[in-house]
């Protein structure tokens, strides 16, 4: 494949990011913005996909629930009547069904596309497992910390509760 070809079809990791979605709990990229990404059409995309139904478990590609569709489209400010361009409820692909993907639709250009999306869905988890992993260090600082301040804390209460001693006058008394 030649250099060109390549160069034209780079697609920047920041736009798939910005084309991924937490639907039922899973990242999904939804059909419309797969078929940008390949170069084709949202019903050709459909249309291969319905074709090779068996290829697309549940876990691998779902369509959204008519609530799911409308509860993503307020996520986005446009008209009832736009859909964000959909006339009919999506398909909703997770990383293992844009993989499958590549291999219904026929293209070179499908198939580096998938490449550069695969890459980004595991940037993503890298991301996550990283901030994970910081997460639990925080929460152990804090509870070390948490100790240590508690210790100081207690001195200083201790310091302030101290009892009072009686005065001792210093001088004559009268009574």
């Amino acid at each position: 494949m030649n250099r060109s070809v390549k160069e034209i079809i780079v697609v920047p990791t920041e736009r798939i990011a910005g084309q991924i979605f937490w639907i039922r709990g899973k990242k999904v990229m939804l059909d419309r913005d797969l078929a940008e990404l390949y170069g084709v059409q949202t019903k050709a995309l459909k249309q291969a996909v319905r074709r090779n139904k068996e290829r697309f478990p549940e876990d691998f590609m779902f369509e959204l629930s008519k609530a799911e569709f409308e509860n993503w489209r307020s996520q986005f400010v446009t008209s009832k009547a736009d859909k964000k361009g959909l006339r009919y409820t999506p398909m909703a692909f997770t990383e293992q069904g844009v993989a499958m993907l590549s291999s219904v639709l026929h293209s070179k250009r499908a198939i580096l596309v998938n490449i550069q999306i695969i890459r980004t869905f595991v940037k993503l988890r890298e991301l996550l497992a990283t901030n994970e992993s910081l997460r639990k260090k925080i929460e152990t600082m804090e509870r070390k910390y948490d100790q240590k301040f508690k210790a100081v804390f207690d001195v200083i209460k201790s310091l302030l509760a101290e009892e009072e001693k009686p005065e001792t006058r210093i001088g004559f008394h009268h009574k």
